[in-house]
């Protein structure tokens, strides 16, 4: 994976957003498109181009469906209200301290012996990003899935680089794990999930619960995760200049989040060249057409099938990388979110001691 050129000036980010608006906008499909327009109408800059301080500060993809959804007259906030599912912010202890996590809980009566439990792990190429920006996703998930979500942060980059962020993925997974009953959580029932590096944290918690002496998950939700350091696979010369996430926007995120080439050969990046994906449990991965990652998810599914594992595999045509946090606007994204809650239900509903792999059968939906 080569490190990001140069810092561009204004007119080649100008010319790369022109180059992405071209490429994106001619596949993206209707409902895609409007929350694009609308991005760029708040002013987004292509990632890669501006100082981590300034891509922080936005605007996201998130923005813009409020605003999409503020354009027609719809309060965002009314909307999540009437989702049913509670929040609660809370802490735990990671390496470094305490660190945020937010519990979604959804309505109604609590199974006996507790909800089952979601441990969600958000994108941001390990950078950017944090548990407001996601929290469509964890609130769609504790919906469709029944089942409480556990959104957790972790430590940034590039102030607490490679492998910071995975310490604190297993941290927090263990912590859940030993404080389920504090929240209404069923500790013998507990999935995983995450989006874009937030899936690359999700799948290297399963295989630190293999190896190591704490339980394995039930199951594994990967939303076009990061599983590879190729950035020559065919997605990404598809989607080299795509929105929200381009070629160059990833080398960013790269540069930014590991400590040189060394970091690039770890099992924990790049799973699909190295990992030991033997003996995990059953794993749903989702892919968008219009990402440069897609690829390397479905290189993921076909590996895991490989080492056993039983994977389901869907690729939504016509979206683009964050798109799976998009419901109220973009309707593949609520068609997603339902395929994942159905996922993550059947699994929850088994148990995490029975997570264990069987078959390695993939089925594509």
């Amino acid at each position: 994976m080569a490190a990001p050129a140069g810092a561009q000036t204004q007119p080649q980010a100008q010319g790369q957003a022109a180059a992405a608006d071209s490429g994106t906008m001619k596949r993206a499909d209707k409902d895609m498109r409007q929350v694009l327009d609308k991005l760029q109408s708040l002013g987004a800059k292509p990632i890669g181009t501006q100082s981590v301080e300034e891509t922080r500060k936005g605007p996201t993809p998130a923005d813009a469906v409020k605003a999409v959804l503020k354009d027609e007259g719809k309060d965002p906030d009314k909307l999540m209200a009437q989702m049913g599912v509670s929040k609660k912010d809370i802490a735990y202890t990671g390496p470094s301290g305490d660190m945020p996590a937010r519990v979604y809980t959804p309505s109604g009566t609590a199974p006996q012996g507790g909800w089952p439990i979601v441990v969600y792990y958000h994108g941001g190429g390990w950078v950017i990003a944090d548990l407001d920006t996601y929290e469509a996703s964890a609130m769609g998930l504790a919906k469709q899935a029944n089942a409480i979500v556990v959104s957790v942060e972790y430590r940034h980059a590039p102030e607490n680089k490679f492998p910071a962020a995975h310490e604190d993925a297993i941290t927090a997974y263990s912590w859940v794990l030993r404080n389920a009953g504090s929240f209404g959580g069923d500790p013998t029932r507990v999935a995983l999930a995450g989006e874009s590096a937030g899936g690359n944290l999700a799948i290297n918690v399963a295989i630190a619960a293999r190896q190591g002496n704490f339980q394995k998950p039930a199951h594994m939700l990967l939303i076009y995760p990061v599983a590879g350091t190729d950035l020559n696979t065919p997605s990404y010369k598809e989607n080299a200049n795509a929105m929200p996430l381009s070629k160059q926007g990833m080398e960013w995120f790269v540069q930014n989040a590991t400590n040189g080439a060394s970091d690039l050969q770890d099992p924990r990046l790049d799973v699909v060249g190295k990992a030991d994906l033997k003996g995990l449990p059953p794993a749903t991965v989702i892919t968008a057409e219009i990402d440069p990652l897609r690829s390397e998810g479905k290189a993921l599914a076909d590996k895991l099938k490989s080492a056993g594992v039983d994977v389901t595999y869907r690729d939504f045509d016509g979206v683009t990388h964050e798109f799976f946090g998009m419901a109220p606007v973009v309707a593949d994204a609520e068609k997603a979110q339902a395929f994942a809650g159905k996922e993550l239900k059947e699994a929850l509903a088994k148990g995490s001691a029975t997570g264990s792999t069987s078959g390695g059968a993939t089925k594509k939906q």
